[in-house]
């Protein structure tokens, strides 16, 4: 049995950032979950869909983020406290969702999860998604900690029904890979069926009923103020005429930097979890006897911005700062010993801890580069050299638009397979524009899962519109990337997942492609053969390259003999 699923009330276990959240979901009595795997938050589908196959909980692996929400916002339409986790890229993917469904509004308890990823561990972009909040009028908490991530996920549900509102849960990586002691609650029981009411001048949004709708979204950011006035998730720490103000994991470094600094006595301290709507009376009761306030927090200036409003509009003038020249940057995560030096610059005190040695002074020499790689016996590794070798010897020059996932590491010497890459599906369609636009020959990339997720309008546009381009279809039989989770076209699932089967080869012709290629890229000599017709050929054709994963196929059946 799932370890999430054990242990008495009181106890306490070792649990990575996703599982507390997993845990806490579970506590709150979660009915369904669905996600779209995405690093950092890939563990919080993975451990649901183990639970899944231990207990009533129902689980999917969406096609992507949009459909996982509104398959969750459908479940809380019906009386099922759900919940949608996503990485922070995929809030853009269902923004159009849910910008309305903050409208619409939830029944029971909808709680989403956006992980952000400062410093760009696995992501495009390192976009910060509290601004999402904002932009929709949805409640936002940030947990600090393994154990906040826990409370914070159960005290969502019920504020989500409290509120009839979806609740944004922001994470960041070193909150979801952080492992820390969790003290566990009560598991609470999942209903049994729901039962949607039907309310159709509250729920259907044309233009009357969303300006309704969207009145009642103001009223209910009221209540959410209030709520986040008295939130336990908002604490006032210490005593002094200086201040800082954070959330998130930056407010552990700043725990760190006050301490080691001996600035207990002279700065006290705004810990925010509950960071939108922003509790204003509680940040003016915390200004008005400072003399001066550091903001702590990674990427965008939201904390900062908020706190300068609310001073303005009080007419408080000390200084508050954060972001700058010789304060913290916009761009990645921070570490301690950074804001520690800032911490002490900015109130003028000495920094007198030691920096940690530089592992290159240590050996005498700076460390080895260890790019990433394709894994040995990567299919993707020997679909690239057949097109490589293929371009070399019709003596043509490829401008190769790619996409997300593993064979994105193409971009690298020797192999040199990718020259332009936006986000998920962007390949097909950039590729469309490219060769609109130039006399070049197009060859574009894109995996199985990711043409399942966003690939699959602009494959359609493509024959619609009569482009000139070749795509090649890396599939390898799972989303391997994020840990091997299934999608539409696997015919290998991890036991216990029921789905059905959707060859991909069908949809692909099912779009209008006629020029259709499928090999087996470790057949050298025919794949060869085929990429060079693909390539001479015209209009719009797509190549499939269909090999299993190894990693994936050792991972569900085990080593077999040669």
């Amino acid at each position: 049995m799932s370890e999430l699923l054990t242990g008495r009330p009181g106890e306490r276990r070792l649990f990575l950032g996703n599982e507390a959240i997993v845990r806490g979901a579970l506590e709150a009595g979660v009915a369904l979950v669905t996600t779209y795997p995405g690093t950092p938050a890939s563990e919080i589908g993975d451990r649901c869909y183990e639970i899944s196959r231990q207990t009533d909980l129902y689980f999917e692996y969406s096609v992507n983020e949009k459909v996982a929400l509104e398959v969750a916002a459908g479940a809380a339409a019906s009386g099922w406290r759900s919940l949608c986790a996503m990485k922070h890229v995929g809030l853009n993917v269902a923004a159009d969702t849910l910008m309305t469904l903050a409208y619409v509004g939830v029944k029971a308890g909808l709680v989403i999860i956006s992980a952000d990823d400062p410093s760009l561990f696995s992501s495009q972009n390192e976009q910060d998604n509290r601004y999402y909040a904002k932009m929709a009028g949805l409640p936002m908490l940030e947990p600090a900690s393994p154990q906040e991530a826990k409370e914070m996920t159960r005290a969502a549900f019920a504020l989500s029904e409290e509120l009839q509102l979806p609740v944004l849960l922001r994470t960041t990586t070193r909150i979801n890979h952080t492992r820390g002691a969790v003290t566990l609650g009560e598991l609470a029981p999942r209903p049994g069926p729901g039962f949607f009411t039907k309310e159709p001048f509250q729920k259907v949004m044309v233009p009357a009923v969303a300006r309704q709708a969207h009145a009642r979204l103001l009223a209910a950011q009221g209540q959410a103020a209030a709520q986040a006035e008295a939130s336990v998730f908002n604490k006032i720490s210490g005593n002094g005429p200086w201040g800082i103000v954070t959330s998130g994991v930056s407010s552990n470094y700043v725990e760190d930097a006050v301490a080691e600094l001996g600035l207990q006595d002279r700065v006290q301290v705004l810990k925010l979890g509950f960071t939108h709507p922003l509790p204003a009376n509680l940040i003016l009761k915390f200004l008005a006897p400072l003399e001066r306030v550091l903001v702590v927090e990674e990427l965008e200036p939201y904390l900062e911005e908020g706190l300068r409003a609310i001073a303005q509009a009080q007419g408080l003038t000390l200084p508050i700062q954060g972001k700058g020249q010789a304060l913290f940057s916009r761009l990645y995560e921070y570490q301690p010993a950074l804001v520690r030096r800032v911490t002490a610059r900015y109130f003028g005190v000495t920094d007198i801890a030691a920096e940690p040695p530089d592992p290159a002074q240590i050996l005498g020499q700076p460390l080895p580069d260890r790019p990433p790689n394709l894994c040995p016996g990567c299919p993707h590794r020997a679909m690239y050299y057949s097109v490589k070798m293929a371009l070399r010897d019709l003596g043509m020059e490829g401008i190769f638009p790619t996409d997300i996932g593993c064979y994105t590491l193409g971009l690298l010497p020797p192999l040199s397979m990718a020259d332009f890459l936006i986000c998920m599906g962007s390949s097909i369609n950039t590729a469309a524009g490219i060769s609109r636009a130039t006399d070049q020959k197009v060859v574009a990339f894109i995996g199985d899962s990711t043409f399942f997720h966003s690939g699959l309008p602009g494959l359609a546009n493509a024959v619609h519109q009569g482009h000139n381009f070749l795509l090649v279809i890396l599939d390898n039989g799972t989303t391997a990337m994020t840990g091997h989770q299934p999608h539409p076209g696997v015919t290998l699932t991890p036991p216990g997942y029921p789905c059905e089967h959707v060859p991909l080869k069908r949809v692909v012709q099912a779009l209008g492609v006629e020029k259709l290629w499928v090999v087996n890229p470790f057949k050298y000599r025919e794949a060869l053969a085929a990429t060079k017709d693909a390539v001479n050929a015209t209009g719009v054709r797509v190549l499939i390259s269909e090999a299993p994963c190894p990693l994936h196929v050792h991972r569900l059946q085990g080593r077999k003999s040669r």
